[in-house]
């Protein structure tokens, strides 16, 4: 069982936020984790990635120009890209940059609305799981449903909101040719896939293939394969905004419109192994999903299964 860790680590650990071209969504992403409790003691790296050759410039400069307005944070560092570096790279990149100069760190992308309580959940829980190495990540958001614990464990990792170490961060692998080999000779791909055929090792696949550049479905394949965990909230401290179309890797969908909890949850000693109550209602609900694009299928309406996987969590 776990202790919360005595080091001098139970300072606030850096955030590091990813903007590119969306004005409306960055603004709304900083004003609410401004609203956060801890906002004024931790630092804030700002990530923007520059268009690409092709892409007018002007959208990418309003951007730039808000992030040098933004105060209330203890810092605030921002590095501009001088070339398109592309979501996946900078992520990459933007997580490894600041782990080299901190032992944890809390990733955000330029959509996502935080509860007031995001930041001392994923403080909290990065210092209450910094020596427990089963635990791979905190995560801030969570699929509506009857947990019946404030906090739960799944296997694997995930993208919204999401916290983690140093060290754990080194498992991460960016051959997706060679994850796909390990979940198949293991036999795990139906585990991986939450018993969806194809869910999520068809997204491995399409990177595999040069169709899509997710980092993300890396990141929670080498979590997966290590047998590792990631802890989540009863309720969401998160909601994603960028499910309008707006983005560059996402098209406009409701499916993950959820309210807000603007309260605290608290961190316990939850045991460290898979809910399997929590996995069941994540099942359901990709079965859910599924069931949703087969019906489109049959009323003809043109999405492809490539377009069902991007709704899920690894759309980035």
């Amino acid at each position: 069982m776990s202790k919360p860790s005595s080091s001098s680590s139970s300072s606030c650990a850096p955030i590091c936020l990813f903007v590119f071209n969306r004005l409306e969504h960055t603004t709304l992403t900083i004003q609410s984790l401004k609203n956060n409790i801890l906002a004024s003691d931790s630092d804030l790296y700002i990530f923007s990635d520059a268009p690409k050759i092709d892409m007018p410039t002007k959208s990418t400069d309003e951007v730039r120009a808000y992030i040098k307005t933004i105060s209330g944070f203890k810092s605030i560092s921002i590095i501009e890209r001088n070339t398109n570096f592309g979501l996946s790279k900078s992520i990459i990149d933007g997580v490894s940059y600041v782990l080299d100069r901190s032992k944890k760190i809390i990733v955000l992308e330029d959509d996502m609305v935080t509860s007031s309580f995001f930041l001392k959940f994923m403080n909290e829980g990065l210092d209450f799981y910094e020596n427990e190495s089963l635990v791979a990540s905190i995560h801030g958001h969570s699929l509506p449903g009857n947990y019946g614990s404030s906090t739960f464990f799944l296997r694997g990792a995930d993208c919204w909101g999401w916290a983690t170490w140093e060290d754990r961060w080194s498992m991460f692998e960016s051959n997706g040719e060679k994850l796909y080999e390990s979940l198949s000779n293991k036999k795990l791909l139906k585990e991986f896939n939450y018993n969806s055929p194809g869910l999520f090792s068809g997204m491995l696949l399409d990177q595999i293939k040069g169709n899509n550049d997710s980092w993300a479905i890396r990141w929670h394949a080498s979590v997966f394969l290590e047998k590792k965990l990631t802890l989540n909230p009863e309720f969401s401290l998160l909601k994603n905004i960028g499910n309008d179309g707006s983005g560059v890797h996402c098209e406009n969908n409701n499916e993950h419109d959820i309210s807000l909890y603007h309260g605290h949850i608290q961190i316990n000693n939850t045991n460290i192994f898979e809910s399997v109550s929590a996995r069941k209602i994540y099942e359901q609900y990709f079965r859910k999903l599924s069931d949703s694009y087969i019906q489109r299928i049959k009323y003809k309406i043109p999405r492809g299964i490539k377009t069902l996987i991007k709704k899920i969590f690894f759309f980035k």
